[in-house]
C-alpha cells in the first residue's frame, strides 16, 4: 500500500506541475526520421571486473535511472544466480564516442546490485549515520545471511569470475549527427517509468552544456519566471530550446524533439568562448524580462506558453546581442505589443511546431524588439 500511494503522490505532483507550463504535443508518426548505421558486439565482462569499470565510472549510470527500486530479497536472489552459475539477463550498453565510456541502457538494477554487494552497503543514503550491510536474503542457507567479504573463498572467487554478457551499440554514422543513442535509449530502457525527452537528453549528452544549463535553470530570475523546479526537467528544456532557435532556427524542421537534440549533439562540449556567450545571452536576457515585466512574462494565461516564451526570448536576445540599447520601457512596451497582436497570439496557439508558425512568430518577435 505504501508503494501505491507513492506512486500516487508522484503522479499528482507531476500532473501539478504541467499545469505550470503549456506545450503542444507533437504528432511524430508520419515524420522522417534520420537512417543510421550503427555497430554492435557483444562481451563477456566478468563480474569483477564490470564491478570495477562501474566504480572507476568506465561504465556509467545517468543520474535519473539510479532510482532503485529493488528490494534486498531481489537483489540477493540474482548474486545467488551468479553464484550457482544460473545464467543471468545481459545489459544494455552504448558507447560514446568522445569519451569511449559506455552508457548504461538497460540493466541498471542488476548493476547497481553488483555495485551494493561489493561496496557492502544496500542503497545507501548520502550523510546517513547509519548504513545498511548488504547480507544475502532469503537464499539458500550457504549463503544466506554472508555479505561479500563473509563469502567463503571459493564462493568469492565463483562470484568474481562469473560472466555477464553486455551488448554494446555505436554510431558509426551519420558522422555529424549522433541522435541515434538517443533513439536507443528511448526505446530499450526498460526502467519504472516512461522518461521524458530531456531526461534522456540529460543522459546521452552528458557534457559541458548540459552542466552549464543545469547551472543556468538555478538563476533567481529564471525561477521567478518559470517558478518551482520541474521534477521532470521541462524547465532545463526550455533553456536548451532557447539556445536551439537562437542559433538554429533558421534551419529549423520539425519534430521540435529531434530539433532540440541535433543541438545538443553538436554543442554536447562547447569551447569556453562559446559557453561563456551562451550563459551571458540567457542571463541577461531572463533578467531583463523579470526586470522589465510588472508581470510574469510568457503567461497570457495561468500557464507559461512554451511558444510566446521562445519567441519572445530570441526577439530580445537578437536586439541585446546587436549591441543597441533597450530600456525597460521598450522592451515592456515591445513584450505588450506582441502579447496584444492577435495574428501573432495566434501563431503561439495553434500548430506551433510548424515550421510555418514557427519561422512567423520568430520573425515578429525580432522586430518588435528590433524597433
Amino acid at each position: 500500500m505504501v508503494g501505491k500511494v507513492s506512486d500516487l503522490e508522484y503522479l499528482e505532483k507531476a500532473i501539478e506541475q504541467e499545469k505550470n507550463y503549456e506545450d503542444e504535443e507533437e504528432e511524430t508518426g508520419g515524420l522522417e526520421y534520420t537512417r543510421y548505421d550503427i555497430t554492435s558486439y557483444g562481451i563477456d565482462f566478468d563480474v569483477d571486473g564490470l564491478v570495477k569499470r562501474l566504480k572507476r565510472g568506465d561504465i556509467y549510470i545517468p543520474p535519473f535511472q539510479r532510482d532503485y527500486v529493488w528490494k534486498m530479497p531481489e537483489a540477493s536472489r540474482f548474486i545467488e544466480s551468479l553464484l550457482l552459475g544460473l545464467p543471468v539477463p545481459g545489459v544494455f550498453l552504448a558507447q560514446d564516442q568522445d569519451t569511449g565510456k559506455m552508457l548504461v541502457i538497460d540493466g541498471q538494477q542488476r548493476l547497481m546490485s553488483l555495485m551494493y554487494f561489493y561496496t557492502g552497503e544496500f542503497k545507501p543514503i548520502e550523510g546517513a549515520k547509519t548504513k545498511r550491510i548488504f547480507r544475502l536474503s532469503k537464499v539458500k542457507s550457504k549463503y544466506d545471511g554472508k555479505s561479500y567479504e563473509e563469502l567463503e573463498s571459493k564462493d568469492r572467487i565463483n562470484l568474481d569470475n562469473s560472466v555477464i554478457h553486455a551488448t554494446i551499440v555505436k554510431q558509426e554514422s551519420p558522422a555529424e549527427d549522433d541522435t541515434s543513442i538517443y533513439h536507443i535509449f528511448e526505446r530499450l530502457n526498460s526502467g519504472g517509468r516512461k522518461l521524458t525527452p530531456q531526461e534522456i537528453r540529460v543522459a546521452v549528452y552528458h557534457g559541458r552544456l548540459i552542466e552549464m544549463v543545469k547551472e543556468l535553470n538555478e538563476l533567481p530570475a529564471w525561477r521567478e519566471i518559470f517558478g518551482p523546479k520541474n521534477d521532470r526537467m521541462k524547465d532545463v528544456e526550455l533553456i536548451l530550446r532557447f539556445f536551439a532557435m537562437l542559433i538554429y532556427r533558421d534551419s529549423y524542421t520539425k519534430p521540435m524533439v529531434e530539433f532540440i537534440n541535433i543541438f545538443c549533439a553538436k554543442n554536447r562540449n562547447p569551447t569556453d568562448e562559446k559557453l561563456m556567450r551562451l550563459k551571458n545571452v540567457f542571463t541577461e536576457t531572463v533578467s531583463v524580462f523579470h526586470r522589465a515585466c510588472e508581470e510574469k512574462p510568457f503567461r497570457p494565461a495561468r500557464a507559461l506558453n512554451v511558444a510566446l516564451y521562445e519567441s519572445a526570448m530570441v526577439g530580445l536576445a537578437e536586439r541585446l546581442q546587436s549591441g543597441h540599447a533597450i530600456s525597460d520601457a521598450e522592451v515592456r512596451d515591445a513584450y505588450n505589443g506582441l502579447v496584444t497582436d492577435a495574428e501573432f497570439m495566434e501563431l503561439i496557439s495553434q500548430s506551433t511546431s510548424d515550421v510555418r508558425n514557427l519561422k512567423g512568430r520568430m520573425d515578429a518577435a525580432i522586430d518588435a524588439f528590433a524597433r
